[in-house]
């Protein structure tokens, strides 16, 4: 029986050529981006015959993989391939495809590492990977807290283009009411931004201390990774040698579409 690996060595026949050739296509429609590409970029990219990239083309607009646009004529990515991009990232696959990258996070650091995501006012821990000491402190997968309280929050809503108005929405949700302030907050956004790391430092629980970095996607945070220890150990030049520590070991195992702050 034929091996299953042989269809993915580099320089192998395509088993299919006119599916092969219409994914090459897909893929030089989306690398053009929101601009689109004209038919003629696309047969020159592909070293193929423009009658030919027509055919693959008709065939991923029958699909709404691609739309034209009408009045210049250029390709770019359809309805039907967003909807593909979000099913990979949707919120309810994104522990699995993260876990293993959370897994070599807590093992590089020998913390508590969280995955969360936002949800209205509120963080949803999604996943958690605990290091062999114990952190004593209380999470939960599906627990929820205040995103502007949280350094999962802020990380999101610093790169998410949070703006002072909308901030303030996010604050006066918490309870109870004046636990935190507009302005600090504010800062915390800022030197998020600056740093590429938010943190928090025993505003949710007494003793314990986070940092977190957005999980980007198309520039906008689609989740968020946290560390969280006893405050005592998480001054300022520890918790940027742990963020150096998450640029050095996540990115490679980031799934493809999402990125760490450049």
């Amino acid at each position: 029986m034929q091996d299953e690996t042989d269809d993915r060595v580099a320089g192998a026949t395509p088993p299919v050529e006119g599916v092969d050739r219409a994914l090459r296509v897909l893929e030089v429609v989306a690398a053009a981006g929101p601009a689109g590409a004209a038919l003629a970029d696309l047969s020159a990219a592909l070293g193929v015959h423009k009658t030919t990239v027509h055919r693959s083309l008709a065939a991923l607009r029958h699909r709404d993989y691609v739309a034209q646009d009408p009045g210049t004529g250029r390709y770019a990515l359809g309805a039907a391939a967003l909807r593909l991009a979000d099913r990979y990232l949707a919120e309810e696959d994104l522990p699995a495809r993260l876990h293993g990258a959370l897994v070599a996070v807590c093992a590089a650091t020998d913390e508590l590492v969280h995955l969360g995501v936002l949800s209205g006012v509120q963080v949803v821990y999604l996943d958690k990977v605990e290091p062999e000491r114990a952190v004593r402190v209380w999470s939960a997968v599906g627990r929820r807290n205040w995103a502007a309280t949280t350094a999962l929050g802020r990380a999101m809503l610093a790169f998410a283009g949070t703006t002072r108005a909308a901030l303030d929405g996010y604050v006066r949700a918490v309870e109870p009411a004046g636990r935190v302030a507009l302005d600090q907050v504010a800062t915390e956004l800022d030197r998020a931004r600056e740093r590429g790391y938010a943190v928090e430092v025993q505003e949710n629980e007494p003793g314990i201390a986070c940092l977190a970095v957005p999980l980007l996607r198309g520039g906008r945070p689609a989740a968020a990774l946290s560390i969280t220890a006893p405050a005592d150990r998480m001054d300022p030049r520890r918790m940027a040698a742990l963020h150096a520590e998450v640029l050095r070991v996540l990115p490679p195992l980031l799934p493809d579409g999402l990125a760490l702050p450049a």
